[in-house]
């Protein structure tokens, strides 16, 4: 009785691993189906827009960011990679500082005499 016990508990176990493992060939087959259709959409789109338009918009510099933002209709960005801590109560007291010059009169560039 007990010999019966272990055998029907030794074929659950085999066949839990057994749908576990196609469980697992199935999701593989899946990931490298999805890898590959991300390989060709990527081909697809720099053979779209071509390899020197790519390096071109890589090396555009600032030039190009200022007349794109300029394009958006932005009238002030702070661009920053990440990396470099900003001081806000500096960055935005300068931008402040600024405003607040504009709007007092004889306090611009121009003298309007």
């Amino acid at each position: 009785a007990e010999y019966m016990g272990l055998d029907r508990l030794r074929s659950a176990r085999e066949a839990e691993l057994s749908y576990l493992t196609k469980q697992n060939d199935l999701e593989l087959s899946k990931s490298k189906q999805q890898a590959e259709i991300e390989v060709a959409r990527y081909k697809e789109m720099v053979s779209c827009i071509g390899q020197d338009t790519i390096r071109a918009i890589a090396s555009a510099g600032p030039e190009s960011e200022v007349k794109l933002l300029q394009a958006l209709n932005l009238k002030s960005t702070l661009i920053t990679d990440g990396t470099s801590p900003i001081n806000l109560f500096s960055t935005a007291h300068g931008l402040l500082g600024r405003t607040i010059q504009a709007n007092i009169p004889g306090s611009g560039d121009c003298d309007s005499d």
